[in-house]
């Protein structure tokens, strides 16, 4: 309740002058944009999916997603001997911070903690006490924005799960498989009961952190560290979860794709971005101009510069 008469009481809009051309608007955050606008994200990224501009990637992720299948056993492989190398483990364990268990244990288990739904959650956190102290919608609209990237994130990631089946590369190996099970579309009860087995495909971890990165970059793009920092952290989650047997390579293309689309949707609906089109029509620091004359019997053609 306080939190909420706190927003109640903010001006209606703030802008935020991103560079010399384009500046961003964005309404009072409202708590409720937290649910109200999931719909219409859910929608606008399905569409986005197969609209003409997106189509040619969706059918790319999903063409190597096909192509990358043979692959997969040799890949996991090489990770889990690479991730050996390096000293990490196949197991994840986290320590308790008071009623919350998020501190990890090992390594591997902080890479996998960068798509933890509950990272986003403490990111959003911190976003919305900067934003609160400093008065700042940009902060309190992208915390909200966080939130709903897990939200819509899963909302893709689980029928998706649950319609192809795919077993972890855990489960394929101690049984002494090389390539995975599929079975499509798995009860309500069967799928619960034994997750492991039909969960694999697509990475939600994977579709969460790339959904939350976008949000970020989206939202603070003159921020330029955060793309390379970003990406570098994606990588380091898409290797640590093929080392550490819980999925294949092949799981990642569609997450990515989703994850993006996602995060470009959500952050579309809470900006408004204006570009300032009379910059172009400033005067010039100089002056060009066409001159001609005749000197004695020849004519002559110059071009003059005034500053």
């Amino acid at each position: 309740m306080v939190l909420y008469n706190i927003i109640a009481e903010l001006p209606k809009t703030q802008s935020y002058k991103i560079s010399e051309t384009e500046t961003f608007t964005y309404q009072k955050p409202r708590i409720w944009d937290l649910v109200n606008k999931i719909p219409t994200n859910v929608v606008g990224t399905a569409k986005d999916v197969v609209s003409k501009e997106v189509y040619p990637y969706s059918l790319g992720a999903l063409g190597l997603t096909l192509a990358m299948l043979p692959a997969d056993p040799w890949v996991i492989k090489n990770s889990r001997s690479f991730g050996n190398d390096l000293g990490l483990s196949e197991d994840h364990y986290y320590k308790d911070l008071g009623p919350l268990k998020i501190i990890p244990g090992n390594a591997n288990s902080a890479f996998y903690f960068l798509g933890n739904g509950m990272t986003v959650v403490l990111l959003s956190g911190g976003m919305l006490t900067y934003g609160l102290i400093d008065n700042d919608y940009r902060a309190m609209s992208t915390s909200l924005q966080l939130l709903e990237s897990i939200a819509i994130s899963g909302l893709f990631s689980q029928p998706i799960k649950r319609l192809t089946g795919r077993e972890s590369p855990f489960v394929t190996i101690n049984e002494g498989r090389q390539h995975s099970a599929w079975k499509f579309a798995p009860s309500f009860k069967t799928y619960q009961n034994d997750t492991s087995r039909y969960d694999a495909m697509p990475s939600g971890h994977l579709m969460t952190a790339m959904s939350a990165l976008t949000v970020l970059t989206e939202n603070y793009p003159e921020k330029k560290w955060i793309k390379p920092i970003g990406y570098s952290l994606l990588g380091l989650l898409a290797f640590e979860m093929m080392q550490s047997e819980v999925h294949w390579a092949s799981d990642y293309p569609i997450a990515i794709l989703l994850g993006y689309i996602i995060g470009k949707n959500i952050a579309k609906s809470r900006i408004t971005k204006s570009s300032d089109k009379n910059i172009a029509n400033k005067p010039k620091k100089y002056k060009l101009q066409l001159t001609a004359a005749q000197v004695y019997e020849y004519k002559t053609l110059g071009l003059s510069i005034k500053f």
